[in-house]
């Protein structure tokens, strides 16, 4: 068993367990706690999906900075769309563009591929190693490190920080 993996499934079960429901009494704490890591035990003991990640206090903070800069890109995506929906005249160029990105992590790809495909506009089709197809409604550009500015390096900095 690896117990940093054990650790990290532990801390995100019991996370979703106060989360899910919405009370710090003791009982229910430790209810949560023998239930997550019993979950992460039978469920986690040969996993290696929690394997790149970094226990630091700089990876913590960034993860804080990673979900809000997640969450305005997430607000100005939806602003975007819904001009573009209730401004026929805007332009809309749809079609799939190619970006690359640093990371080497599988895990950080995936969150990337995930918070590209949550943001509104954009959405990941492939992914092949560094290389990441995306269908976005404003295609703008051919270039491949243009898009990758603007879709990708937003949210890479702090995944590297994270996982690399």
């Amino acid at each position: 068993m690896k117990a940093k993996n054990l650790f990290v499934s532990f801390i995100v079960m019991m996370i979703a367990w106060l989360l899910l429901n919405w009370t710090i009494n003791p009982v229910n704490i430790v209810i949560g706690a023998v239930l997550s890591l019993l979950m992460s035990i039978i469920f986690c003991s040969k996993c290696s999906v929690f394997e790149g990640i970094n226990l630091t206090p700089k990876a913590f903070i960034y993860t804080f900075i990673y979900l809000f800069v997640f969450i305005i890109a997430l607000i100005k995506a939806n602003i975007d769309v819904t001009r573009r929906i209730l401004s026929p005249k805007m332009s809309i160029n749809p079609g799939i563009v190619k970006v690359k990105t640093k990371l080497k992590s599988k895990m950080a790809r995936l969150i990337l591929a995930n918070s590209i495909t949550l943001t509104p506009g954009t959405f990941t089709i492939q992914v092949e190693e560094d290389t990441f197809y995306v269908h976005w409604i404003s295609a703008s550009t051919d270039d491949v490190e243009e898009a990758t500015k603007q879709i990708v390096s937003n949210f890479e900095k702090y995944l590297e920080v994270l996982y690399e």
